[in-house]
This record gives structure tokens, C-alpha cells and sequence, in this order.
């Protein structure tokens, strides 16, 4: 019996340590606070950013010469070389010209014996030995000839074939033999002026009003895309080194596409641009004195398709906010709205965050801010400096 109590008793008194032990260890648990996550921020810097938009485009010659003949013959000699540089009134083919000789040669002597015949009955009639009706006859015949003679002259300088305009020649179209006509269809040889060279492009109407509306807000009185600087990217990824300017935007939209015809101007000294080059241009919209730029990983959209990003504020938490994200630059939104000068957004740690959470920033690892890519998406334009912000604003009547 005494046993049996001295046993029960020391289970109860194990039974007592345990329960007082697992008090002891909640009371740890409920004092000790969960850390803060640590999530990446951007700080948003207001910087003066130049805006562009980009479109295809094609280039083509300012002047284009498809070279004829004017009268019939054989081409006895090609007085040009292939793809060469060539000079307004330089000649380029000699055609047969011993018929249009001929005729040149008795034009002069019909014009002559007219001229003569005009002078003896002039004589005639100072004398009243002649009607006035023979001695008019006698002056028109005069007349005839002048112009038989001035036709036959023509002919026979037609007989070479000279450059209508300065530019580049392309191949021939036909050889030394080749029987020509006046006003044939296929052209002997194309001359085409390159410098400077158009670049023809096709931006959306919505896009022309939409920087008109963007003009008329900076007070400006004249569309945006008159004189706006253009940069081009060839078709192998490459900058072209020369800037050009918007020449004129056509008066018509098209029906089909909804597109309206702009061409640019671009210098081409060194003839690197050849006609029919597809190219892509950059032209420029506006400068943003004071653009906010937040890393495309930052934003988020909810249901409604509004525009959300993570805050954190001075005080350390989390703050949902909504913003106007207007577009793109390079892997950045331009926010318009809803964010301020020296802000932190969340980048890194997005889906541990909830409104109001304590958490611990740092600056993020993922952003690398770039405004713009070549074709095979490496880095490319750098933010414009102040300077050159505001010289393009200066030149091309920017926001």
C-alpha cells in the first residue's frame, strides 16, 4: 500500500515539471516577434529623359533619273562606268548619228537658200516689183526653215546621251549594238541622287495626335513631327553616325492601314545608305524634365488592369499604391502619377509583402535601368544629361 502511493506520487510530480516547462516555453514563444522580410527597392530619381518612338522604314533616292534616248539608232558606245558618280550633262551613250547629220547639214542649206531668196524679194518690193502676198510667203518659208534647221541641230545633240541630273548610275540596260527608239519603255541606265537621302515612314494617325495633343499642352502652334531630330538603326543592329529631321508628314491618312506617310531627311556623304534599305527610325517625341522611371518588374496590374506597385514608406512598411504608368522606355515604366521624387518601390521579395507589413529594404539586385535596345536586346542609349535635354528641347520644341 505504501508502495503504491509513493509511486502515484512521483508521477504526479513529473506530470507537474512537465506542464510548468511547457508553460515557461510558451511564455518565450509569445514574447519573441517574427523578423521583418528584407525586400530589394529602387529609389525613383526624377531625371530629364528623351522620349522616342520607334518605326520601320525605308530609305529611297531624293532624285531619280531613268535615263532614254530621244531618237532612233544604234548605240555605238557607252561613255560611263558601272555604279559611278556621275555629273549633270556628262554624256553616258553616243548613238549612230551620220542620218541625223545628213539632215541637220540640208536643213542649213535650205535655210540658207531661204535667207537668200527672203533678201533678193525684200529688194523687190522696196522697188513695188513684187506683191506683198509673194513676199510673205517668201518669210514664212524663212521661218520653216530657221525651225527645220534648230529641229535638226537637236536631233543631232540627242545623238549623245547626257546625265540629266548629278548622282549615282547603276548598270547599264543595254550594249554597244543595241538598237534604241525614241521613248522607249525600258530605260538605258537609272541615275538616283543619295545625298541627301529620304527615309520614307509609316507611324499610326493615333500616334501623330497623340504628340499634337502632348504640343498643345507645351503651347506649341505647329505639329510635333515638324523638324523632329531622327536617328536611324540599320538592318544589322548598327547606329547610322548621322542625325536626320522630319522633312513633311503627308496631308492624307490611309484608308486600309490607318497610317500616314512621314519622311525624314538624313545626310549621306559617304553613300552608306542605298536606296531601298529597310531601316528602323527613332524619332523624338518630347524631353521630360522631370520623368519617374520604375523598373517593369516593379509593377503589377490587379483585374481592372490598373497599375499597382509596392511602396516602402519612411516609417518601414509595405504600402500598396496605384499609379499611372503612361508607357514603356527601354525595360522601365514612365510613371506620370501616384509616385514622388526619392520614393522606394519594391522589386526584389513582391510576394511576401501585405499593407502594412514591417519590412527591412535594401537596394535591389535584379534593376539594371536601360532607355533603350539594338535589335539583338543589348544595352543602349544611357538617360539624356541635363544638357542634352535641353537642347533637343531647345531644337525640336519638346515637352
Amino acid at each position: 500500500m505504501l508502495r503504491d502511493s509513493c509511486f502515484f506520487r512521483s508521477i504526479f510530480l513529473t506530470a507537474l515539471l512537465m506542464f510548468s516547462a511547457a508553460g515557461c516555453d510558451g511564455e518565450k514563444s509569445a514574447g519573441r516577434q517574427p523578423p521583418s522580410p528584407e525586400v530589394g527597392t529602387y529609389t525613383v530619381k526624377s531625371e530629364p529623359v528623351t522620349l522616342t518612338t520607334e518605326l520601320p522604314g525605308r530609305t529611297i533616292a531624293c532624285r531619280v533619273a531613268e535615263v532614254r534616248p530621244q531618237v532612233n539608232g544604234i548605240v555605238q558606245k557607252r561613255l560611263f562606268e558601272e555604279g559611278s558618280l556621275v555629273r549633270e550633262g556628262a554624256g553616258l551613250y553616243r548613238i549612230d548619228s551620220a542620218v541625223y547629220r545628213a539632215s541637220y547639214d540640208k536643213a542649213l542649206a535650205r535655210l540658207q537658200n531661204t535667207e537668200r531668196t527672203a533678201g533678193r524679194l525684200s529688194t523687190l518690193k522696196d522697188r513695188q516689183s513684187l506683191s506683198a502676198q509673194d513676199y510673205e510667203d517668201a518669210l514664212y518659208a524663212w521661218e520653216q526653215a530657221k525651225a527645220d534647221a534648230e529641229l535638226a541641230r537637236l536631233n543631232l545633240e540627242y545623238c549623245q546621251v547626257n546625265a540629266p541630273l548629278s548622282g549615282r548610275i547603276g548598270r547599264s540596260n543595254i550594249t554597244e549594238g543595241a538598237l534604241v527608239t525614241n521613248g522607249q519603255a525600258q530605260a538605258l541606265a537609272v541615275i538616283q541622287q543619295i545625298d541627301p537621302i529620304y527615309v520614307d515612314l509609316t507611324p499610326a494617325v493615333s500616334r501623330i495626335l497623340k504628340a499634337d495633343r502632348r504640343m498643345e499642352t507645351a503651347g506649341a502652334d505647329s505639329s510635333f513631327f515638324q523638324g523632329a531630330e531622327v536617328s536611324l538603326i540599320l538592318e544589322d543592329g548598327s547606329p547610322y553616325p548621322l542625325t536626320g529631321r522630319i522633312k513633311f508628314l503627308d496631308n492624307e491618312v490611309d484608308q486600309g492601314t490607318g497610317s500616314v506617310a512621314l519622311r525624314a531627311e538624313f545626310p549621306n556623304p559617304d553613300g552608306k545608305l542605298l536606296p531601298g534599305m529597310f531601316v528602323r527610325a527613332r524619332v523624338v517625341e518630347s524631353v521630360r524634365r522631370d520623368a519617374a522611371l520604375v523598373p517593369q518588374q516593379a509593377l503589377t496590374r490587379d483585374r481592372e488592369g490598373r497599375a499597382l506597385v509596392w511602396v516602402v514608406t519612411d516609417g518601414g512598411l509595405a504600402e500598396r499604391r496605384e499609379v499611372t504608368a503612361e508607357r514603356t522606355v527601354g525595360n522601365t515604366w514612365l510613371v506620370t502619377a501616384g509616385l514622388a521624387d526619392g520614393e522606394r518601390v519594391v522589386t526584389e521579395g513582391l510576394g511576401r509583402l501585405s499593407p502594412g507589413l514591417a519590412v527591412t529594404p535594401r537596394e535591389a539586385g535584379n534593376v539594371n535601368v536601360q532607355l533603350a535596345f539594338d535589335r539583338d536586346g543589348a544595352a543602349g542609349a544611357a538617360p539624356e544629361t541635363a544638357q542634352r535635354a535641353a537642347a533637343l528641347e531647345r531644337g525640336a520644341s519638346a515637352l
